[in-house]
């Protein structure tokens, strides 16, 4: 277990970055309105959505507005508007005017059409081609593989901004919103190992910089397990996740691992792992969270420690790809009179004081200088 002051020293630096932002993004939650006529499955979607596929027994009762076609200006307030049509039905030419409208308007929204059909027994996209919008996806609201690879994904694409909201009061996101938190961090922790391995090479930092990754990649992964927690419907107090959760992010356990694999490395060659390193470690650490939220344990040692080697395989990958993007460091080219041998200079014969090598007279007497030439016609 770790040292309690170094979790304090941790959650404390989280702190002063002031969370409230996060938790009052949080608590706010997320307007949904649901569009359509009687029939096109509104209320279906509405219970899915409330829903967590892999804890349907947990079921959450967040207001959806519901609204018909002929009101549809109340959903005018809502932070994205999903139009149910029903994909059975030949004419949705009013569907139709109000996905325009509300595009007018400047409003997000999401075209859902409803396949009541088998799935592959009917095709969609052709009649809703000309609707003028990209988003719309077509599928059943009863089939909870759709909606989960085709309809969460788009509502996420929508609301970027509102996803730990609407994950923790709407299940049926909380995985895909939890697995985009944790791949989001594993890849700014990585780039950001990788920009200080850059400027090592250029920059004698070693140990400023060593002590800064270790701070800074701490305190990612301290908000990665916090914004989890409130996306996944847990609670606000942040001291609740030193308790926890203490024990993966205070060991030290990754960090040790970064050390031992870096120490003696020239920095140039420690890049590579060190980028991956640090994306493995931060995927540990959202993978141990989302597991106790999935089944109420934590991983064992040598789970972790399966967990850690399959992710430090993708860190490599996602290393080498970084290093393809970031650009190269250059090495700062010295000035050409740096490096040129110092000038000789030429004794006066008559007062004995020096003067620049390529003078013609002395600087202090004024007496011509003799050039070895004019000395060897002189002689002949």
């Amino acid at each position: 277990m770790p040292k309690i002051s170094f979790l304090t020293d941790t959650w404390g630096n989280i702190k002063e970055v002031d969370l409230r932002p996060l938790r009052e993004a949080a608590l706010a939650g997320i307007r949904l309105a649901l569009v359509g006529a009687p029939g096109s499955g509104r209320g279906t979607l509405a219970d899915q959505m409330r829903r967590d596929p892999g804890r349907p027994t947990q079921q959450t009762n967040t207001p959806v507005l519901i609204v018909d076609l002929e009101a549809a200006n109340q959903a005018l307030g809502a932070d994205l508007i999903i139009l149910l049509a029903d994909g059975r039905r030949p004419d949705l030419g009013r569907e139709k005017q109000l996905v325009h409208s509300f595009s007018n308007a400047g409003k997000r929204i999401l075209v859902f059409i409803n396949q009541f059909e088998e799935p592959g027994t009917m095709s969609v996209i052709s009649p809703f081609s000309d609707w003028g919008t990209k988003r719309l996806v077509w599928g059943s609201a009863l089939d909870t593989k759709f909606l989960l690879e085709k309809f969460v994904p788009a509502v996420m694409e929508l609301v970027p901004d509102h996803l730990m909201g609407l994950g923790r009061y709407f299940p049926l996101f909380r995985i895909p919103i939890a697995r985009y938190l944790i791949d989001d961090t594993c890849v700014t922790n990585a780039a950001y190992s990788l920009s200080t391995g850059l400027a090592e090479i250029v920059a004698v930092l070693d140990f400023p910089i060593a002590v800064a990754d270790t701070i800074i990649l701490t305190k990612n992964q301290a908000f990665l397990a916090y914004k989890l927690g409130l996306a996944l419907g847990y609670s606000t107090r942040w001291q609740d996740y030193v308790v926890e959760f203490g024990g993966v992010l205070g060991n030290g356990i990754f960090w040790r691992q970064v050390a031992q694999t870096l120490v003696g490395l020239v920095p140039v060659w420690g890049i590579l792992p060190k980028t991956a390193i640090s994306y493995a470690g931060t995927y540990v650490v959202g993978t141990v969270i989302l597991q106790w939220y999935l089944t109420g344990r934590h991983l064992s040692r040598r789970q972790l420690g399966q967990v850690y080697a399959q992710a430090l395989e993708r860190g490599k990958s996602v290393a080498r790809s970084l290093v393809g993007k970031f650009p190269h460091p250059r090495l700062p080219k010295r000035k050409q009179h740096l490096l040129a041998a110092p000038k000789v200079r030429q004794a006066c014969m008559s007062c004995g004081q020096e003067s620049a090598a390529d003078a013609s007279f002395c600087q202090y007497c004024g007496r011509p200088f003799i050039r070895e030439a004019e000395k060897k016609n002189a002689s002949s």
